[in-house]
């Protein structure tokens, strides 16, 4: 049967506004549609990514949920990165919490490793049942609603720097994670600090090999930049520009000419997106960066004096002009995105790094 007609089968048997939310997306995993092209028994049956653009459709169509969109870390980034790592006892039991909403955040980032992800400092030190964790991670959106983070840490500090690295998904609730908000231009809270004092991990919960971090972060990173990616389909700031523009005086020619452009690039970036499927990450990363920046700044012109009154709507496009600004650092900052493409997709060579073999420990950090 295909992805739409279990899709159809489901909403038929399972009514979303009958059954509940947890009950409905209970029902989603095990008919295989929380990511159709995991295998049977892990919320997938094994179909074409592709088609999962179609099941969601359908169901948002009748008021399903969507974990696309409400808990994307979790659903495009956690779910990957367990999926390619976690053992089957792992995957039983991260998979089945992450599609009935269980939201999930991203600790890597530190405030002295930010684009330079492999020079971290939280430690995680073995103990006799498991690992004790201390540090900071930074910038970690929706850390303050999620219950479970991914977290990169340091266990061997006698390693070079990317090979002395594990990962864990860790429990917020345990005893030692302090989470603090940070105020963002826009007012909200959107991003943390997150302060690890004594945390204590089971083993049970380390994903993937002992000093194989940098690999499974990589698959993590990887997934985050296709998720920013897919973002390049949708066409806000163009329909927001569009709008205004119909409201305002379109005798402009010069905003006229910056609208067009704005919708071809749009329309262009959509189609590359949509047939790469994910294939170069970070040019849709990239994309999908610069056309919410250009297109929400040209939103504040053509609202004229009126983009002075700031308002915290979610929907207003000054709002969505300063948060715009984080689109090209999120994610990847726009510059090591074309570092990877430049030195993964087009083979150019690579920039000099003469810190890759020596010691962690040997390293002088600021």
């Amino acid at each position: 049967m295909s992805p739409e007609a279990l899709t159809q089968r489901l909403l038929r048997e399972h009514p979303p506004a009958s059954v509940g939310r947890a009950a409905f997306l209970a029902a989603q995993y095990d008919a295989g549609l929380t990511w159709v092209h995991h295998p049977v028994g892990r919320g997938g049956i094994g179909a074409e990514r592709d088609a999962q653009r179609a099941v969601f459709e359908l169901l948002t169509a009748a008021g399903a949920p969507n974990l696309q969109v409400e808990s994307r870390p979790a659903y495009s980034m956690g779910a990957s990165s367990v999926l390619a790592w976690g053992t089957a006892e792992q995957q039983d039991r991260y998979l089945r919490a992450i599609a009935t909403g269980e939201r999930w955040c991203q600790l890597f980032s530190e405030p002295g490793a930010g684009s330079d992800l492999a020079a971290i400092d939280t430690r995680a030190v073995r103990e006799e049942d498991g690992w004790r964790v201390t540090g900071q991670k930074v910038w970690t959106s929706m850390a303050t609603s999620s219950r479970k983070g991914m977290l990169l840490a340091r266990t061997d500090p006698d390693q070079p720097k990317h090979r002395g690295l594990t990962y864990f998904v860790l429990d917020l609730a345990t005893p030692g994670v302090e989470i603090r908000p940070l105020r963002q231009i826009t007012g909200e809270a959107e991003f943390s600090e997150v302060y690890l004092t004594d945390v204590r991990i089971p083993d049970a919960d380390r994903l993937g090999p002992v000093g194989a971090g940098w690999k499974v972060a990589m698959s993590t990173l990887s997934s985050e930049r296709d998720m920013f990616g897919t973002k390049a389909t949708e066409s806000g700031p163009v329909e927001l520009a569009l709008a205004l523009y119909g409201e305002r005086d379109g005798r402009d020619p010069a905003l006229r000419s910056r609208l067009v452009r704005l919708w071809l690039r749009g329309h262009v970036l959509r189609l590359y997106a949509g047939r790469t499927e994910g294939a170069s990450g970070p040019a849709s990363k990239i994309g999908f960066a610069e056309l919410n920046q250009a297109g929400y700044e040209l939103c504040l012109d053509l609202l004229g004096d009126e983009a002075l009154l700031y308002d915290p709507a979610p929907r207003d496009p000054r709002r969505l002009f300063l948060r715009s600004r984080a689109n090209s650092i999120e994610g990847g900052t726009t510059e090591i995105m074309r570092n990877i493409l430049a030195e993964r997709v087009l083979g150019l060579p690579a920039e000099p790094r003469v810190d890759t073999d020596l010691p962690y420990s040997s390293l002088r950090r600021g």
